[in-house]
């Protein structure tokens, strides 16, 4: 079985507030062309179909005429809610949709009954596990403890205990959205730390054929069976080296692994420039990013006049403006942001506790009431994004 694997499609979404609008249309124009000259037998989505709960009716058009589409081309569709959408609204009429061939799966609580397809060796059972929020789903699943691993694991125990009452031949395929240990994740992923812990073992899929992740949006291999499709197009700087691709899985009939990337369209290359701002301007070398969307950072010790609006002059793209003054070690006017990359909000936390205690930082008992209040605003901001 030929099994097409995408994620994180994030419509709604902008880049710095440049629309993507036409950017998404013409990615899923080329899933569905895909579909078609690749002989495409399903289609797997794994996750973050919109950018936010209440999605944009534009973004809402564009799913309607893709799913219309897939439908037409009768190939089947699996689909799931990520962590970005509203799962009770993405799953509005599933029931119906389904008769036409494409499978929301948004229910926690039917994520061991899957979506069977066949093909001439037999059955492949598709399992829909929508983004899983610990604090919510931990009673309905009956897991052990309010985690990632915890709710992952007791629903994957029931995806294998439902793969163990079918024929053994039975293929299996395990639709996920979820941070894997292992993957590398990028600037643009809504955090979904959960005391502290975000990222679970790739061993909780351990007895299925094949994993499709999405949430991270660089496509990427944990495992020969385990793999992220990415996002389609780039929703941050950060991703200024993915490659953009989707999953061509060919699934043999004892469950072997074929996997192949499909490269999805480039509406605009992205580049990060680095440097004082004269030279930005001069550098013959520079040219081919011309056209490209920019990022620039500026290392000028004093701030030069006109910016933004000099760079425009050659990089007429330029999306994105950060200073770094080039400073000695220890300066004591480094700028803030600059002491605060790569830090989060709990180590930012402790950090305050520290600066105001003269240098004494939090205890354990302490870091744990921090932790647990950022985990319970991030869960409330979800809880109330959902509900709206």
């Amino acid at each position: 079985m030929r099994i097409l694997h995408t994620s994180d499609w994030h419509l709604g979404r902008s880049f710095h507030r440049v629309s993507l609008l036409e950017a998404q249309a013409a990615y899923l124009d080329h899933l569905v062309a895909t579909v078609r000259e690749r002989e495409v037998d399903a289609v797997v989505v794994a996750g973050d179909v919109y950018d936010r709960a209440v999605p944009p009716l534009s973004a809402v058009e564009l799913f309607d005429r893709a799913l219309h589409r897939l439908a037409a081309a009768g190939v089947p569709t699996v689909m799931i809610s990520g962590n970005h959408d509203s799962a009770r609204r993405l799953g509005v009429g599933a029931g119906l949709i389904g008769r036409a061939g494409i499978h929301l799966r948004t229910d926690p609580a039917e994520c061991a009954t899957p979506v069977v397809l066949h093909d001439e060796h037999g059955d492949v059972a598709f399992y829909g596990l929508p983004y899983l929020e610990p604090a919510l789903v931990k009673d309905v699943l009956k897991a052990e403890r309010a985690g990632h691993e915890a709710v992952l694991t007791a629903v994957m125990d029931r995806v294998r205990a439902d793969l163990a009452t079918r024929p053994e031949s039975t293929r299996s395929v395990v639709l996920a959205h979820a941070f894997v240990a292992g993957g590398e994740p990028s600037d643009s992923e809504r955090d979904i730390t959960i005391g502290g812990v975000a990222a679970v073992p790739a061993g909780v899929f351990d007895g299925v054929d094949y994993t499709a992740l999405g949430h991270l949006h660089g496509s990427q291999a944990v495992t020969d069976r385990v793999r992220y499709s990415g996002s389609p197009l780039a929703y941050s700087f950060s991703e200024v080296a993915h490659r953009k691709t989707m999953w061509l899985i060919d699934l043999g009939a004892t469950g072997t692994i074929t996997a192949e990337r499909i490269d999805c369209p480039v509406p605009r290359p992205l580049a990060r420039l680095r440097g004082r701002l004269d030279i930005l301007l001069e550098d013959p070398a520079l040219a081919r990013y011309e056209e490209a969307w920019v990022e620039a950072t500026l290392t000028d010790p004093v701030r030069p006049d006109e910016p933004m609006a000099r760079l425009l002059d050659r990089f007429p793209h330029t999306l994105s403006l950060v200073f770094e003054p080039e400073r000695a070690p220890g300066d004591p006017l480094a700028s803030y942001a600059q002491r605060l990359r790569g830090r989060d909000d709990q180590q930012i936390a402790e950090d305050f506790v520290a600066h105001v205690r003269g240098g004494n930082g939090a205890d354990e008992q302490e870091r744990t009431v921090l932790r647990g209040a950022f985990d319970h605003v991030r869960v409330d901001d979800g809880v109330r994004e959902v509900n709206r």
